[in-house]
């Protein structure tokens, strides 16, 4: 049995794993996106909200010059240390901080961004209006949302509730949860946004086969520690199950599915 079978081939590091699988597959595809709304200019100040290992903060980087002043803010210490150490010397800031009370000045940023995050963030207000005030006179917000559901996710969901609990599955609908453009408007209104446009688009990802998918999903997010004590013999079952719901997803030597990206962009 190789090391690929069963999630062996995922250390216990779930920030490590997002920064190898998650980003590649699923974060990059999706930052190209919002760098392209958002467009950051040379010299402009950025922040990256919920930045994870900070892929949007490091295409930030290149664009505005290493001159300019990029930041990244995640609640999470172990995906900035990833973050720290994957950035070298592009010169970026890290702060771990909740994005509902930031520890950063007011009107100090010029670009405000946040990929894929907001959903997971319990006040939302609050974290909208907290990135409204970091931004100066001028600045604008780009942030995206997943959703709905893509059909591949819906699957997934059903396995995990029949072999793991409903709190597995519901991680899986949290991450598709908030993608209403009427939604998204009034929560930047109420923050105190204006000029406020939402875009919606699908986006194609190509990721590994299905096996591989599902243990670098599992092992990259907050699932990790429900299966990491799994037997082997609960993750063959797992793994079976999800690989036969997956089998109209194949594509080449991978899967390929669309998933419903919201764009927010106000000032």
């Amino acid at each position: 049995m190789n090391q690929q079978v069963y999630g062996k081939n995922y250390g216990s590091n779930v920030a490590e794993n997002y920064e190898r699988f998650f980003v590649p597959h699923i974060g990059t595809p999706v930052m190209m996106t919002l760098i392209e709304h958002a467009v950051p200019a040379e010299g402009e100040r950025v922040l990256d909200v919920a930045c994870g290992t900070g892929v949007v903060a490091r295409a930030a980087a290149e664009r505005v010059g290493k001159e300019a002043r990029v930041a990244g803010l995640d609640i999470t210490g172990g995906m900035l240390a990833v973050a720290k150490d994957v950035s070298g010397a592009q010169g970026i800031e890290w702060h771990e901080a909740d994005a509902e009370s930031m520890p950063l000045d007011d009107a100090s940023f010029d670009l405000v961004l946040s990929q894929m995050g907001l959903q997971f963030i319990s006040n939302k207000l609050a974290a909208m209006r907290e990135m409204r005030r970091v931004l100066a006179p001028g600045g604008r917000l780009a942030l995206n949302v997943p959703g709905p559901i893509p059909d591949l996710f819906t699957r997934l969901a059903a396995v995990l509730a029949g072999k793991a609990g409903s709190e597995a599955a519901d991680f899986c609908r949290i991450v598709f949860s908030l993608h209403d453009p009427d939604e998204l408007r009034e929560l930047a209104a109420s923050a105190g946004f204006r000029d406020i446009d939402v875009r919606q688009q699908p986006v194609s990802l190509d990721v590994p086969a299905a096996a591989d998918f599902l243990w670098g999903y599992i092992f990259s997010t907050p699932l990790a520690p429900r299966f990491a004590g799994e037997d082997e013999s609960s993750r063959a079952e797992l793994q079976h199950d999800v690989c036969e719901a997956w089998k109209p997803f194949a594509h080449g030597d991978g899967m390929r599915f669309e998933v419903g990206i919201t764009t927010l962009l106000c000032r």
